[in-house]
Formats: structure tokens, sequence, C-alpha cells
């Protein structure tokens, strides 16, 4: 039989702020956590199943079974030869019964009785906890005498507890090669299990959803999680090792940075909202109706009633005439009494010029604009910050609120940012494979198959690229099944989700970068080619991920700028701040945008980018 490999003592490391030892410290160990057995700990996390498990009682010392050779212990009385004969010689026991019978000696028994004491009382229960701090997913078991704690204050899953104890090597290893003696309860965070929504085994993730307060403490969430914040780190690493500068820039603006955007109106006018809440109201119950159009069916139904009134002929279409009649003068007269309300709210709207900022603003709906002055001072930039789009569409890869991660490089042109975009996503993607192994053997086994195998393959691929014409010519001559639901388009028409997920899904089969879009398809500050038709820009599509990066060359000639911007209509006087950089110190600068969530929706194998976002925005639903 193999020797055992001797277990190596690994020192506790304390978490500096919390005074406690994060179970990822513990068992994230190649060994398991055996290099921590037999220390003291304090883990801190939440339960996640329990059990109570009861022990049968010990047998008493003087009870157990004596063997030849046994000292006897001390009698209460001498015992007689008859006595002695009878135990020792059993035929001599069977003689005495025949002749005498029970009785053998004038009421002596034969056989003295043996007083058994008492059984002892069953030792206390032990509760055996499953516990999770969030650092890993593994959890670790936590085994509480109920002389410590009442076990059904600690049981209901979701309970918090912080505890001190020994570690120990599991009696039988299986799932668990250690678990934590508790010796003290520091904390004990009781729920209310008729009121907590995570009770159940399994739970829909959709119906997480509802609770966003609560799905980080489900191994799913909280694995997604870790996934983002690892994506976080790598991002300002991957731009930090590249000299690039990080920017904040500002959520509240004053420019429409792609010039055809749905945006958020910022405004403290009160009056304004009361406005837009009537007329809203009114759109609902009367279906855009004017007043007007109201009265004059109001007049056409009561001659009706009067020509039903002169025959006599139909009692019947005449009360139901009657009754019409009566629903359109009160539809009437509350569109007067709207009218009249709506009219002193407006007279008594404040002035724009008396709102908190004097001019018309908006959250952004992308910070390239700011970011590019900085990159004509600094070079090389980036930022990262939320992004508010306000499209009315209901979709799994789209949310009013969306992290996005902007970059700018000066003296860079459409092939430098491309490149930059393609190292990007290969980085990411191999610092998720390498940190985050445990979390992504999750997501292979719970969420996606082929998750671990999508990363590894971005990693080694090369990336094809593909102009948007070799584009419309591919999908327009696409046969196979899958090509079959695709709209054909003829060039100048935008490619949808559907169609570039196409082109790296099933013709590619690996990321695709196309470019060269038509002018009518993207932003103003695009650079037009020279062809006049199309512009330096550019999406990064990934298998099973759709497009996560979108990209361009920016215009730097200001007379091509002014001529792009006259053709969309846009107000010169809002962008004027930003024409500046064109007339003083102009230089060719390029820059693309990664949709943060949308590559942990890739990373992940989520399907819908609501799960992606701790607390999502989307069409008719923010609720906290």
């Amino acid at each position: 039989m193999a020797a055992e490999h001797p277990t190596v003592f690994t020192p506790v490391t304390f978490s500096k702020y919390s005074k406690r030892v994060l179970l990822k410290t513990v068992l994230d160990c190649s060994d398991g956590g055996l290099g921590f057995v037999d220390q003291k700990l304090v883990i801190g996390g939440w339960v996640k199943s329990s059990k109570e498990v009861f022990r049968e009682a010990a047998v008493p010392a003087d009870a157990s079974v004596r063997t030849a050779g046994d000292a006897l212990p001390p009698r209460a009385k001498d015992v007689s030869c008859i006595e002695i004969l009878q135990s020792r010689i059993p035929i001599v026991r069977s003689l005495l019964r025949m002749l005498y019978g029970n009785d053998l000696h004038a009421g002596e028994k034969l056989e003295t009785s043996v007083h058994k004491p008492p059984p002892p009382p069953p030792p206390p229960p032990t509760t055996f906890l499953v516990v999770n701090d969030g650092s890993c997913v593994a959890s670790l078991q936590v085994a509480v005498e109920s002389s410590l704690h009442h076990p059904g204050q600690l049981m209901p899953t979701g309970t918090c507890i912080l505890v001190e104890g020994i570690l120990k090597r599991a009696p039988a290893p299986g799932k668990h090669l250690v678990r934590l003696e508790v010796e003290k309860i520091l904390h004990v965070g009781k729920v209310e299990p008729e009121k907590y929504p995570l009770t159940q085994k399994k739970l829909l993730i959709d119906f997480l959803r509802k609770f966003s307060y609560f799905r980080p403490r489900t191994t799913t969430v909280a694995t997604v999680m870790r996934v983002h914040n690892a994506l976080t780190f790598a991002t300002h690493t991957f731009f930090q090792n590249h000299g690039f500068l990080y920017v904040q820039l500002p959520t509240i603006t004053t420019t429409d940075s792609e010039g055809f955007s749905e945006k958020f109106h910022v405004t403290t006018r009160a009056g304004n909202s009361e406005v837009q809440k009537i007329e809203s109201t009114e759109d609902k119950e009367t279906d855009g109706v004017s007043l007007e159009t109201v009265k004059a069916a109001a007049i056409e139904k009561k001659n009706i009633v009067n020509e039903l009134e002169r025959s006599e002929s139909n009692r019947e279409a005449l009360a139901a005439a009657v009754q019409d009649l009566k629903k359109t003068n009160e539809i009437a007269l509350q569109l007067e009494a709207r009218g009249k309300q709506k009219s002193k709210l407006k007279k008594d709207k404040v002035h724009v010029s008396e709102n908190f900022f004097p001019q018309e603003t908006y959250l952004t709906v992308s910070g390239q604009l700011h970011l590019e002055t900085y990159a004509c001072a600094l070079g090389n930039v980036y930022s990262c910050g939320p992004r508010f789009r306000a499209d009315r569409i209901e979709s799994a890869k789209h949310a009013a609120e969306m992290w996005m991660v902007e970059v700018e490089i000066a003296f860079a042109e459409l092939e430098d940012v491309i490149n930059c975009a393609d190292d990007l996503v290969k980085f990411l993607s191999k610092w998720v494979s390498e940190h985050c192994l445990d979390d992504m053997k999750f997501v292979q086994k719970r969420i996606d198959k082929t998750s671990i195998h999508c990363l590894e393959s971005t990693i080694k691929s090369s990336f094809e690229k593909v102009s948007y014409t070799a584009a419309i010519k591919i999908l327009d001559k696409a046969t196979d099944q899958k090509s079959q639901c695709l709209k054909r388009l003829k060039f100048g028409a935008a490619l949808t989700d559907d169609h570039l997920s196409y082109l790296a899904d099933v013709f590619f089969k690996k990321p695709v970068i196309v470019y060269n879009y038509p002018k009518e398809t993207k932003p103003f500050n695009v650079r037009l080619n020279d062809d006049g038709k199309t512009v330096a820009a550019f999406d990064v599509v990934l298998p099973k991920g759709g497009v996560v990066i979108s990209g361009s060359q920016k215009e730097e000639r200001l007379d091509v700028l002014l001529t792009r911007m006259k053709e969309m209509g846009l107000p010169r006087e809002q962008y004027e701040w930003y024409l500046e950089i064109r007339r003083h110190g102009t230089v060719k600068h390029s820059g693309f945008s990664l949709a943060f969530d949308r590559f942990v929706l890739f990373t992940t194998g989520l399907t819908d980018i609501k799960d992606a976002i701790p607390f999502p925005r989307s069409l008719g639903k923010v609720s906290h």
C-alpha cells in the first residue's frame, strides 16, 4: 500500500478588513483545504443547505460484555454452594428444578436479580451547515453542536453566520474534504423561511430577476459576478499595460454622440413631467382622439337619436343609440377637463432657462466625443461607465443602461484600432480561462457546455475580416436552412444582429470583423472613405456572442465633418465645442466601444443580458 503524502501546513491569512478567513483562501487550494487542518479559523457566510444529525447514546462502561478472566464485581451478599453449582454446572440446575420447582430455598430465588442502571439521555444533535461566502464556487461544511445555538435558527437557507472553530478532516471524505467544528458563535442573521424567496433547491434564472437584491446568493449569479469582476480587472490591466490613461467621462451631456439615437432627457421641471403624464394617460384612454373629433361624433349621434325617436319603429336601436351618445358625451367632458388642466400646467411651467441646466440635457449614449478631446491631448485613453439608450425595444441583448469600455487612440487609423480590438478580446478570453477556472467549470456544467471551448477557440482563432460589401454577397448567396429566415439586403441596408451572427456562427464558424459600412448606417463623425459611399467603421462579431465591439476611425477633416452633419440635419451649435478640436491641432485618431455586459454574456454562456447586469433596467422594468 502506497504511503500517503504528508499534508503541507498552510498558515492562516485573515482578511485584513473583516477579521475572518475567506473560504476561497481555504477551499481553492490544491489540497482542498487540508493544509489548514487543526487550525483555528473565523469564517462567515450564508447557509446554502443544512441537516440535523442525532447520534446514538454511548454504552456505559459497566454495561459492557465481560470476557473470561475478567474480575467479578463485589457482591452485596455471600453466595451459597448451591448457587455456585447452579451457575457453573447447567445439569445440576436442571435436576434441582425438577425436584423443587422454582422455589428452591423456601422463598430464596436461585438467580439473583440484576439491577441495570437507567439508560443515559441521548446526546444533543449536531447541526451540519453548508456555508458559502461568495468568494468561490465551493462551500464549507460547518458542524455546530446544538448546545452552542438553537438549530432552528441556524438551519434555514439564507441564514447568515459568523463562527469560530477548528478545521478538521472530514470523517468520510467525499464532496467535502474538510469541515469546521464550531467552538463559538459570533453572529447569527436569521431569516423568515416562509417569506425568503430562495428556499427552493432549484430556481429558474428568469424568476431570480424579480429579486435582484437576493439573487447574488445563488451559485449561478455569484459565479457570473465573479467572472464579471475578473473581466473588469483584466480590462484595466490590458490598457494599463499598453500605456493607456484612464479618463472619467460625464453621464449628463448636451450632445447626441451618434446623431440618431434615442435619448433620456434630464430635467428638474416637475410641471413638464405632469403635462407628459396627462398626455400619456390621454393617449392610452382615448387613443389620441382630439376633443373636436369627439364633439363632432356626439353631434352626429345626437341626430341619430332624434331620428329614431321620431320613427318610434325600433326601441332596441334607440336604447343602444342613447347609451352610445351618453358615453361619447362623457369622453368629451373628460377631454375638456384635461385640456383645461394641461393648459394651466403649461402656463405655470418653469422656463428652460430656470431649469437646473440652461439647455436641454441627456443621459449619455456614448462618451466617445468627450474621449476624443482627451486623446487629442494625451494620446491613448480609455474609459468605463454606464451608457443609456431609450430605444423602445425588447431584446435579450439590449438594456436601457449598459456598461461600455470606450477607447480612443491618437495617430491611429482603422487597421491599428482593429488590431487593438482583436488583442483585447483575446486577452480577456485568456484571462478568464486562466484566473476563473473553477467558475468556468461551473458555467460549463450548469449553463453552457461549450463555454470553455468557445473561449479557447477565440484565443486561438485568426479573426476573419470581411468588408460590408462582401458580407452582403455572402448573405445573398447563402442557401442553407439557417439562412432562409434572413432578409435579403441591398447595399445601404443595415446588417442586423441575425445577419452578423450568421456570418460568425454558421458561415465562418469563428470571430468575424466586418468593416467599411455604408455611411448611412454609422454615426456622423466616422471618417468617409475615398469612395464617398462607405465609412471607416467596423464591428467585431463573436460566435454565440454577436457584436461585442463597434469602432471606427474618426473624421479629422473639418469640412467633411460639417458636410456629414448637414446631411444628417444635426444642429451645429450643439456640437461647436466638438468641432474646435478639428480647428486647432487636428489629428487622425481611431477608437472603439466594447459592450462589456455583452462580453460577460458571451463568456458565461447566458442568453439574456439582464442576467449579466447586477440591477438591469429595460423597457418598462426598473423595480429597484
